[in-house]
């Protein structure tokens, strides 16, 4: 299974959009400024998981999230409407 995922940092309150296989690891890479774009915003959130059978898929609504803004609009009104 692989998972697209929005962080979001707990000093900054920037949103970080990713995908990977092991969310568990990839949230503690996070979170331990192991990656490059993400260590200025440490402790970093998930707020948000997709999940997909393929690679491709995940990839492909990766790039939806990080590049087209109605896309990312979408997830942000989701995320908010799910806490009320």
């Amino acid at each position: 299974m692989f998972y697209v995922y929005l962080i979001q940092s707990k000093t900054t309150n920037e949103l970080y959009v990713g995908y990977t296989f092991d969310i568990t690891q990839r949230i503690l890479s996070h979170n331990t400024a192991s990656n490059i774009s993400t260590k200025h915003g440490v402790p970093w959130e998930l707020i948000y998981v997709e999940g997909y059978r393929s690679e491709r898929d995940a990839r492909v609504r990766e790039q939806k999230l990080k590049h087209h803004g109605n896309s990312k609009r979408f997830v942000k009104e989701r995320i908010k409407n799910s806490l009320l």
